[in-house]
């Protein structure tokens, strides 16, 4: 067989002239391997004939489980069939022939029209953030990217509750400065499981005038624009990086979505920036009346005075206690009023399981505990005040003896066969 190097070169010498009977001669093979080289279609490869090995016997067994079960694991298949040879070389066949039994998900090419979508998902950054009792923790990047102009917004959020997803959708969309025709989502818990949407979030989409789509599962494609977005920022923001605080996340993470955002994108061979402004052209307006949003809750002040926002305990004005108050929180402060009037004002901490307490709060509590310990005055109208010969007259009775109308059976003022 004759290499790759002197199929071409007898090729070229045949295509300029030269006779192959020369040919052969001058390189020193055969005319017959010269005439093969020519009617040949490409170059010469060497291939080996397909002979059985010691897993064709296994071979007829291994596909009838794949056809019922095609994510089987090699090893379990090779239980079942028996296998007893090497565990790695019976794996490389299983790969070999899974894709086969595999079933087929064909995936479309999708195209996004101005203001049709946006694409939402939650990132998780792989650095700890740093909270305000000292701890750190992992905490998700909620982003939004819309599908026409790949133009993306990003804010990070303290939990997952559907609370925090609607606070930070709702300043996301304020941030683009207009409402897609619809947000699609994955099966985020937060904004719901199966058929039905989180509490809050019909009521969310509803004040938008918008839809918000929830994909079936195995679906990655339809919302593949957000999720390669994830791994970008993971490989051209996140390296090198360090971060105080949750602030200082987003200010950093906003000031290169700024640079990003003008970079040209490979799949539309434009900036994101350049083709916002069709794509807000085509979308909603913001709603003239704010949707609500946030940690809302009407609960009656105990003496244990405090609320629960999450997982933390806020402190509220004593002088309230017995009373309902009204709590409100979004991802920045959390406020309690009691009729309108504001009863307690606290930054919201994004830290697990703290106490929050203003000062004020607890010198209220002293003054209004003493106040109670106080010893009490007497009531002067508390007590017997009626006189006792009240009662003497009521039974006939006067300085221990019986009156004359008592004597003779009568009392005053009762006629015969009247009872006093």
């Amino acid at each position: 067989m004759i290499s790759v190097e002197d199929w071409a070169l007898i090729r070229r010498l045949v295509a300029d002239g030269v006779p192959q009977r020369q040919v052969a001669r001058d390189l020193g093979i055969g005319r017959s391997t010269v005439a093969r080289a020519v009617a040949s279609d490409g170059p010469p490869k060497y291939e080996r004939p397909a002979v059985p090995t010691s897993f064709t016997p296994f071979e007829p067994a291994v596909r009838q489980l794949l056809v019922t079960t095609p994510d089987m694991p090699a090893t379990v298949i090779a239980e079942r069939v028996g296998w007893t040879g090497s565990i790695t070389w019976f794996r490389e066949h299983v790969r070999q022939l899974r894709p086969e039994h595999r079933p087929v998900d064909p995936s479309d090419r999708l195209t996004w029209l101005a203001g049709d979508a946006a694409q939402c998902d939650l990132w998780f950054p792989p650095k700890k953030i740093p909270l305000e009792d000292g701890s750190t923790a992992l905490l998700p990047v909620m982003v939004i990217t819309a599908a026409h102009s790949r133009f993306m917004v990003a804010k990070m959020i303290p939990t997952r509750h559907t609370q925090d997803l609607l606070l930070a959708m709702w300043l996301l969309l304020q941030q683009m400065g207009r409402v897609p025709r619809r947000l699609i989502w994955d099966n985020e818990s937060g904004i719901g499981r199966g058929k039905r949407h989180a509490e809050g979030v019909g009521a969310f989409t509803g004040a938008l005038a918008t839809t918000l789509q929830r994909l079936k599962p195995y679906d990655p494609e339809s919302k593949g624009l957000v999720e390669r977005r994830n791994g970008f920022f993971e490989t051209s923001f996140m390296p090198g990086r360090d971060f105080s605080s949750p602030a200082d996340f987003d200010a950093q993470f906003g000031d290169w979505l700024g640079l990003a955002n003008g970079r040209v994108v490979r799949t539309i061979k434009a900036r994101p920036t350049d083709l916002l402004d069709a794509d807000r052209a085509a979308m909603l307006p913001l709603p003239p009346v704010a949707p609500m949003v946030g940690w809302v809750n009407r609960v009656r002040l105990g003496r244990d005075y405090y609320v629960r926002v999450d997982s933390n305990d806020y402190s509220v004005d004593p002088n309230v206690i017995g009373r309902f108050v009204d709590v409100h929180a979004d991802l920045a402060r959390v406020e309690v009023r009691h009729e309108g009037r504001l009863v307690a004002a606290h930054d919201r901490v994004w830290a697990r399981g703290m106490t929050i307490t203003d000062p004020v709060h607890v010198a209220a509590a002293k003054v209004l505990r003493e106040q109670f310990q106080l010893p009490r005055p007497a009531d002067p109208d508390e007590g017997l005040a009626r006189d006792l010969a009240d009662y003497d007259r009521a039974f006939g009775l006067i300085d221990g003896g019986l009156t004359d109308d008592a004597a003779d059976g009568t009392a005053d003022g009762l006629s015969d066969g009247e009872v006093a």
